[in-house]
């Protein structure tokens, strides 16, 4: 009898120690951080946020002249349409109308099988049907691949800006209609003979790209090429820090970055400003250009 006593203290005694080992492990877990809390949140496929997603490359290329850009739109989670798409530094069309029109010329001058707003529909296609911008293998480290059927053209920039739009979340779109605008001066200076042009284009609601240029009236090269070229002379002849078109580029990537005309201070009546750096010339026609430009575009 005594010993069945014993044994059952011993019994209790190490429930108690096993239950109070339990306890602690409880608070321990409870105090830890949660997963979601430690760890970067991941977009998962299927599970997107409904809304619009839009991405754009940061500059245009020096070899071709064109930025492109990727629009995603979302319903119930997974992605219901996607927009591969590009803007020339010279404004104006972008580059599915280019292609769409036939001035592109992949067929004609490069012997594609197809052109390129042809090839970028099966690359839109391929994401809307796998849902993953990162399900894509490529052939070589330029993005060139073979699992798009009937698709040549290199295709990472698109898929890379389309995870880089996932991963940023919905955007608003922006305030303008999508197409290329165009002002221009409606004289020509007769103390320079240049008249100013402005273009623009806007994709996804949002002004991408912005050329600032002029025509003279004896004809010839446009102010950006004559200004390129070393024969305006800003610098050499005037002192200036920087050259025509290089200050003209500032004042473009402004009113990407701005979106806005209006919103620029001038320092004086002849349309100088202090809010663009590196820039000395005067601006104010470049943003009134713009500005009547995109009044078509409300």
């Amino acid at each position: 009898m005594k010993r069945k006593h014993w044994m059952l203290v011993a019994l209790t005694a190490l429930f108690s120690i096993l239950l109070l080992a339990g306890c602690n492990n409880d608070t321990e877990d409870a105090n830890a951080p949660a997963d979601n809390d430690s760890k970067e949140k991941k977009v998962t496929p299927g599970e997107y946020e409904d809304g619009i997603y839009f991405a754009q490359e940061d500059s245009f290329s020096e070899e071709s002249g064109w930025k492109y850009m990727v629009t995603l739109e979302v319903e119930d989670g997974k992605i219901v349409s996607a927009d591969w798409n590009g803007a020339h530094k010279s404004a104006g069309d972008d580059k599915d109308t280019v292609s769409a029109n036939g001035e592109y010329g992949m067929v004609e001058n490069g012997g594609a099988q197809a052109e390129w707003h042809e090839q970028a529909e099966k690359v839109e296609a391929h994401l809307v049907e796998t849902q993953d911008p990162t399900e894509i293998e490529y052939t070589n480290d330029e993005g060139a691949t073979d699992a798009i059927s009937g698709v040549t053209i290199k295709v990472g920039t698109f898929f890379t800006l389309a995870e880089k739009a996932l991963a940023d979340g919905p955007v608003e779109k922006g305030a303008y209609k999508d197409g290329a605008y165009h002002a221009e001066e409606a004289d020509f200076s007769e103390e320079s003979g240049w008249k100013y042009t402005v273009d623009l284009t806007v994709v996804n609601g949002n002004v991408v790209a912005a050329d600032w240029n002029g025509v003279h009236k004896d004809g010839g090269d446009d102010k950006d090429t004559v200004s390129a070229n070393g024969e305006y002379g800003m610098v050499e002849n005037g002192g200036a820090q920087a050259e025509w078109h290089e200050q003209a580029e500032k004042v473009e990537a402004h009113l990407v970055e701005t979106q806005d005309p209006t919103e620029i201070e001038y320092t004086n009546d002849e349309g100088a400003t202090d809010a663009i750096s590196g820039v000395t010339i005067k601006v104010g026609t470049f943003f009134t250009l713009a500005e009547e430009a995109l009044a078509d575009a409300k």
